[in-house]
């Protein structure tokens, strides 16, 4: 019926993908995230990762983190505009960062 892929560190478990073949109503929210914090609690994991985008993890609790992504760009011109992309979009994020703290259930 549905499934949802969960990469496991030491202390992390890590959420990224998930499938269904029916449409359920809060299915999503049950494989991806329910089933995710049921099983840190159970293997005492002390983070959940549920993976990045998506204003309806705001509202169950998730706090937006930032990441850290390691790229390798050879070509020197596109290396420098995906530079300048990145430098611009900075002020963006963090707004949108800010906005989304905004958003939580708790204050």
């Amino acid at each position: 019926m549905a499934a949802a892929l969960y990469f496991r560190g030491a202390h992390t478990l890590y959420g990224r993908y998930w499938g269904s073949e029916i449409i359920a109503d809060c299915l999503h929210f049950e494989a991806c995230y329910y089933q995710g914090i049921d099983y840190c609690l159970a293997k005492g994991l002390t983070l959940f990762d549920p993976g990045t985008q998506g204003e309806h993890k705001l509202v169950r609790g998730f706090a937006p983190q930032r990441v850290r992504s390691l790229h390798y760009v050879a070509h020197p011109g596109l290396a420098a505009g995906v530079a300048q992309f990145c430098q611009e979009e900075a002020a963006h994020i963090m707004a949108y960062r800010r906005a989304a703290e905004d958003a939580l259930p708790f204050k």
